[in-house]
């Protein structure tokens, strides 16, 4: 895809496929023959849930969430489930998979209500890690990779809605 504004890959769809492996790996040794519900963050997960899924060996259920940001007229910021999730997780082991997590104040309020369900464990898997923007600590269970602090689209990332299908990372410059 030719865009003026694509900057250098970051990352390539082999290192990639290769990451979302070897995590799987350790995701397969913690649950082993458990289920386990999958949380999907839409829309910029569903690339990295679907590829991720086919690596484990555990029963599976996927669930989606689709969340908003709005702001009001003071500036304040809200965040607003927009599809909250079909499947109960009282008592279930849950893995929370984000596409990206930077200040930490969207991932902490989504946690703190997926805790308000009682699920047996909560863990968080993000494809990328931006530890420059984080302003609340997280606790991130498996982590594709620590990205430099920069502006990215590709593999469910986007900008305004476009180059969420591109197979690998790359810069934007906006």
């Amino acid at each position: 895809m030719n865009s003026p504004n694509l900057g250098k890959i970051i990352y390539t769809e082999e290192q990639i496929q290769q990451r979302l492996a070897e995590i799987a790996v350790t995701i397969n040794l913690d649950y082993q023959s458990q289920e386990l519900v999958i949380i999907c963050i839409l829309k910029g997960s569903f690339y990295f849930v679907a590829d991720l899924t086919r690596h484990l060996t555990m029963p599976v259920i996927i669930d989606f969430l689709s969340i908003g940001v709005t702001r009001d007229e003071s500036g304040k910021t809200a965040v607003q489930f927009k599809k909250d999730l079909d499947v109960n997780i009282e008592g279930r082991h849950v893995l929370l998979v984000e596409d990206i997590i930077g200040t930490g104040f969207t991932l902490g309020y989504i946690c703190q209500r997926l805790e308000e369900s009682r699920p047996a464990s909560l863990k968080i898997c993000t494809l990328l890690d931006n530890p420059a923007e984080r302003l609340l600590p997280i606790n991130i269970d498996y982590k594709c990779f620590t990205m430099p602090d920069m502006f990215v689209v590709g593999y469910g990332l986007d900008y305004r809605q476009h180059f969420r299908n591109l197979p690998y990372i790359a810069e934007y410059r906006r």
